[in-house]
């Protein structure tokens, strides 16, 4: 929006506002309900520092919260048809055939005991272990901007294992213990059933390898998934040999092998890093897929902080050019 006056930016954002309530209106069923869910999301995009259902019903003009809180209580809606809403609408901007989908967690902090999934458990939006929610989002990237396209809540064992607790806070019966690893795969399969259009995944060491890169090879996709430092990494096929440890291989690197580059422009300007990549195998397409053609490159991919010299290890998988 580079030269436009204010009055054109704003037309066009309540413009694209009524267009998204139009394509979410349907699935509440009635016109009243409807409208609730669009004041709610109105609150949710107001300035209010907190967002308590007391706040947003003052900024709707309600006599109480009791409309908006039906929408997340007691209304009857789908909230997998509204991701999938939400997804569409973003890829109508966003689909870029070498776009990223990354999946990553954050913790949401709580003080009580009630809400579905809280407990005390690592989140690093804390750094810590601490009271708090989990939850596990995909977010598509491309090099036309980034947005959200699937989410879904933890629930520790803690709470699968609690038949009481699990009706106290309305979960469906049918929804057991599901692990992080289980959770990606599943936002994976559900991002290629529906066509998303993209290149690589990208996931840190919490949601593994072996099931995920296999996944991902039948599905024809590139992955950089982060691994454990004690992870065994093996070559073959290459003129360097490469064996050990993730940790074992990079200590033996020489100087020349490392690079600094770059992550992305981050407060304080580039987010540089020292980076090493080794070529590992290629691997035919065809192995994992007999309708896809073309080569690929398994690598291990090695982080180090300049600071602290701290590294982060990722397994890969590139298309060969």
């Amino acid at each position: 929006m580079a030269g436009a006056s204010i009055e054109t930016t704003l037309e066009l954002w309540v413009s694209s506002l009524r267009d998204v309530k139009a394509r979410i209106g349907p699935l509440f069923g009635q016109k009243r309900v409807a409208a609730s869910a669009g004041q709610f999301l109105d609150g949710l995009l107001g300035n209010e520092p907190r967002k308590t259902g007391w706040m947003r019903a003052e900024a709707a003009g309600d006599p109480g919260p009791w409309r908006q809180q039906a929408i997340l209580g007691r209304g009857r809606w789908d909230a997998d048809a509204l991701r999938d809403i939400v997804r569409d609408y973003a890829l109508k901007t966003l689909a870029d055939e070498d776009a990223v989908l990354v999946i990553d967690e954050t913790g949401f902090l709580k003080q009580g005991k009630t809400s579905c999934g809280v407990a005390r458990q690592y989140t690093g939006s804390a750094g810590k272990i601490t009271n708090c929610q989990i939850g596990v989002f995909a977010s598509y990237v491309s090099r036309r901007g980034h947005a959200f396209v699937d989410r879904a809540l933890y629930r520790p064992k803690e709470w699968t294992d609690d038949p009481e607790r699990l009706k106290a806070a309305h979960v469906p019966d049918e929804m057991g213990f599901v692990t992080k690893p289980q959770i990606a795969r599943r936002m994976i399969a559900c991002a290629v059933a529906a066509k998303m259009p993209f290149s690589f995944v990208a996931a840190d060491s919490v949601y593994g390898t072996g099931e995920i890169e296999t996944m991902l090879r039948r599905a024809g996709k590139g992955y950089v998934l982060g691994v454990a430092a004690n992870h065994v990494f093996h070559s073959w096929g290459k003129k360097q040999l490469v064996g050990g440890s993730a940790a074992k291989i990079a200590q033996n690197l020489p100087k020349s092998a490392w690079r600094r580059l770059s992550a992305g422009e981050g407060t304080k300007g580039p987010r540089l890093h020292d980076w090493a990549y080794l070529e590992l195998a290629d691997l035919n397409a065809g192995e994992y897929n007999s309708a896809l053609t073309g080569e690929w490159t398994r690598g291990l991919l090695i982080r180090r902080n300049i600071a602290d010299g701290d590294w982060a290890f990722f397994s890969s998988r590139f298309a060969r050019a």
